[in-house]
């Protein structure tokens, strides 16, 4: 389908349409994790199939800390709890995709400032492997880039998006590009790859957090597209948009929940109570999907939509 872009819409003009339009959600649910003591699991995957189990990773901290850990979830008894014999590992918001039959996951690395005293950097990391203690590093991207994602599109090459921050992306735009294969995906090639235009004002952000081959050979992101408010409140909002990696030709964004229509629950700080962060979305064939989200930056939930991606398999 035609990618109809249209020029920038802020998270106002976003929000303002969405509600414009008769909500969908159905079936809210806080899931609920066992086995870390006090900490809270938030910014959660979708749930996927490996080493023959269901599993979902979570991102797991304690409420007055941003130090945190991956673990990998089953589902038992209505509740989530550690897998047995998995890897714990030193990272934040995880994220996965297969490429070439393996399980490539990532996540978001903190570590000393090289400039600044007490204060943190970060960067992603990939690790891939056949099977979850298989998971070994292949790449890290450049130093203040979190969002950043890769996907194995139909045609066998690799698509990248990338998330800018600082001269080029200001608070945090997308950026795309694609390559042959992962042995060619390089922090040079990260840095380079251009921005998607008229996406982002200046004054807010945005990325992507899941990629979707769509039947046609697009690329479906779910992403998220964050504003502060006057009082330095962080909002963010679910949105999806289409990209066709051939010609670089993207759709608008659009929203796709926001956070009222998920449960009520708690808050790691009183600024991020808006925060909805777009974990993972499970396509099914009936055509809703559910969309599994990190809230306010201490618990984990689900909705069930409709597929916001089957009007660009049309």
């Amino acid at each position: 389908m035609a990618m109809n872009k249209s020029a920038v819409k802020t998270c106002k003009v976003l929000l303002q349409e969405y509600q414009d339009r008769k909500s969908n959600v159905q079936n809210p649910v806080k899931l609920h994790f066992t086995g870390v003591g006090d900490k809270d699991v938030y910014n959660i995957t979708a749930p996927f199939r490996i080493d023959g189990v269901t599993v979902i990773a979570g991102r797991v901290e304690s409420r007055d800390s941003e130090h945190s850990e991956i673990h990998f979830f089953m589902e038992k008894d209505g509740a989530w709890m550690p897998l047995g014999g998995a890897p714990v590992l030193t990272l934040q918001d995880p994220f996965f995709t297969f490429i070439q039959g393996e399980l490539v996951l990532g996540g978001v690395e903190i570590f000393p400032h090289p400039a600044m005293e007490n204060a943190l950097m970060w960067r992603t990391v990939f690790r891939k492997g056949k099977t979850l203690n298989e998971l070994s590093p292949f790449f890290t991207g450049p130093d203040a880039m979190k969002d950043l994602r890769l996907a194995e599109l139909v045609s066998g090459e690799i698509g990248v998006f990338t998330r800018p921050q600082g001269e080029k992306g200001g608070r945090g735009k997308i950026g795309f590009t694609k390559v042959k294969s992962l042995d060619d995906v390089t922090v040079e090639l990260v840095n380079d790859a251009p921005l998607l235009p008229d996406q982002f004002i200046d004054s807010e952000w945005g990325g992507a957090n899941e990629l979707h081959i769509l039947r046609n050979g697009l690329v479906g992101v779910l992403g998220h597209v964050a504003s502060f408010d006057e009082a330095g409140d962080r909002h963010y909002y679910p949105m999806v948009f289409a990209l066709d990696p051939q010609t670089g030709e993207f759709s608008d964004m659009e929203l796709i929940a926001v956070r009222a229509e998920f449960l009520s629950g708690e808050t790691k700080r009183p600024d991020l109570a808006d925060v909805v962060f777009s974990g993972g979305l499970v396509r099914h064939s009936n055509g809703t999907a559910d969309l599994y989200a990190g809230i306010s930056d201490a618990e984990a939930h689900r909705i069930t939509i409709q597929d916001p991606f089957l009007k660009f398999e049309q």
